[in-house]
């Protein structure tokens, strides 16, 4: 096989004579690649052309913004309330995990941004009272001020 893959079965093609069909080749990519051309989550799914791409990047996007959200916002009135929430949020994140996998470039950087803007938006910066580590008030231990 010239294809890089060595005798590895692909998988869903064993004994269907799926193999043989040019349309259902299954191509993983094992590298990041830049392109349109990519399969993220589902069969099919962004589907052909550059508007589809586009817009599944910022579907990706703004499930990490979503992730972010559920992670630094998520206050709930009760453990079961709490319990659903933190369900979700895992949920989006293996998702956005997965989406990651595809080893599209673009996916990567939309879910980088989205979970930078999502920290910026959302995130409750530093406790009152404590101070950052390695403010000016930090001593040396065995030193006064």
């Amino acid at each position: 096989m010239g294809d890089g893959m060595g005798d590895m079965p692909m998988p869903g093609n064993h004994n269907t004579g799926m193999h043989d069909h040019p349309m259902k080749k299954m191509m993983m990519h094992m590298t990041f690649f830049w392109g349109k051309d990519v399969e993220i989550l589902f069969d099919g799914w962004p589907g052909g052309g550059l508007g589809m791409y586009i817009l599944s990047l910022f579907v990706v996007f703004f499930l990490a913004i979503l992730l972010e959200f559920l992670s630094n916002r998520g206050l709930v009135p009760s453990r079961v309330a709490g319990t659903l929430v933190h369900a979700v949020r895992v949920g989006l994140a293996y998702l956005v995990m997965l989406a990651v996998m595809s080893f599209n470039g673009g996916v990567l950087v939309a879910a980088v941004l989205g979970h930078a803007v999502g920290f910026a938006m959302f995130s409750r910066g530093p406790k009152p009272g404590s101070e950052p580590v390695g403010s000016a008030t930090e001593t040396m231990p065995g030193m006064k001020c």
